[in-house]
């Protein structure tokens, strides 16, 4: 592929942490674009920080195949974050974004392939029998039912195919908080879906851990959806009625029937209600005014270490 000549396909995968499957995902990439008869691609694997030998692997990728892109971030930023790395640098007039730990199978990449040349803009993996235990199922679900009742529109799974016009749209929004799949359907560009096969993890253990989970639908709830802030005005409206309510009855009690409120029971009560509503409320306003906070230092989304490509340099040159 010629420095200045466009790669027809861009296919971008973060790794963390992925030594034991970098040389499959590969082999399998290698093996599937073959028989495609596509020759002008690149692979943009991005390392977001790993401590293992990835990087070292990677880099020996790129010696053996120019086609491979290997972006090494300065420290782990995150698998969002890492991901919108691989779009800035990702060069194809189709993009495809995945992960590298060879559950989003490259054997699907045909089928995706085939689907956008139909005429849409962005053909999602849609995962069939998926490979999680029962509790990361069920997390799941939640996850992607909660989003869409905020968000109406949400495709989910990372694994996807996108014309470049997709991927300029998706490369202006610049927010820290990210979800990128949630930007990619926010441009509004033609989507359709796809039934894939799910594969089982090569190697390793998954590195979104429960903790992991909870942060990126916080994260996500709060970048997509005022929902949440107005929830806390509906639950502040509905607990004001209420104790006006319980207010006026007490006060009824002890005019018309001589009956007073025994102890301080009910008033304790009702104080440690209402200061945990007010607790609750101001964790929620506190999410959205550190995503300002966030936004307003202007920091840029993540630190490129170096870059190994044709024609690159060091962000120090």
């Amino acid at each position: 592929m010629g420095q200045n000549k466009r790669p027809h396909l861009s296919i971008v995968a973060p790794v963390y942490n992925e030594e034991e499957t970098l040389p499959e995902l590969y082999r399998r990439l290698q093996t599937v674009l073959s028989e495609m008869a596509i020759d002008d691609y690149e692979i943009v694997l991005i390392d977001d920080g790993s401590v293992d030998r990835s990087h070292e692997l990677m880099v020996a990728l790129r010696d053996k195949d120019p086609r491979v892109v290997v972006l090494k971030l300065s420290r782990n930023f995150g698998h969002h974050v890492a991901m919108t790395a691989g779009l800035d640098h990702a060069e194809g007039d189709f993009v495809i974004i995945m992960d590298s730990d060879l559950q989003d199978r490259p054997e699907a990449i045909p089928d995706l392939y085939a689907k956008i040349n139909d005429g849409f803009d962005v053909v999602v993996a849609d995962r069939q029998n998926k490979q999680f235990g029962a509790f990361k199922r069920l997390t799941s679900w939640i996850f992607h039912s909660l989003m869409r009742r905020l968000i109406g529109e949400f495709t989910g799974g990372v694994f996807r195919i996108m014309k470049r016009k997709v991927v300029i749209e998706v490369r202006r929004c610049r927010e820290q908080e990210r979800l990128v799949v949630g930007l990619i359907d926010w441009t509004g560009f033609e989507t359709t879906s796809i039934p894939v096969a799910h594969g089982a993890r090569f190697a390793g253990a998954s590195k979104y851990n429960l903790g992991a989970q909870i942060r990126l639908a916080i994260n996500s709830i709060t970048s997509f959806s005022t929902l949440p802030l107005r929830m806390v005005s509906w639950l502040g409206f509905v607990t004001s009625g209420l104790t006006f309510i319980f207010g006026a009855y007490l006060v009824f009690r002890r005019f018309y029937w001589g009956l007073g409120v025994e102890g301080w029971t009910s008033t304790l009560v009702m104080i440690g209600f209402l200061g945990g509503v007010q607790l609750l409320a101001l964790g929620i306003i506190g999410e959205y005014v550190g995503r300002i906070f966030n936004a307003t230092r202007n920091r840029p989304l993540y630190v490129l270490d170096h870059e190994h490509s044709p024609g690159a340099r060091s962000p120090n040159e």
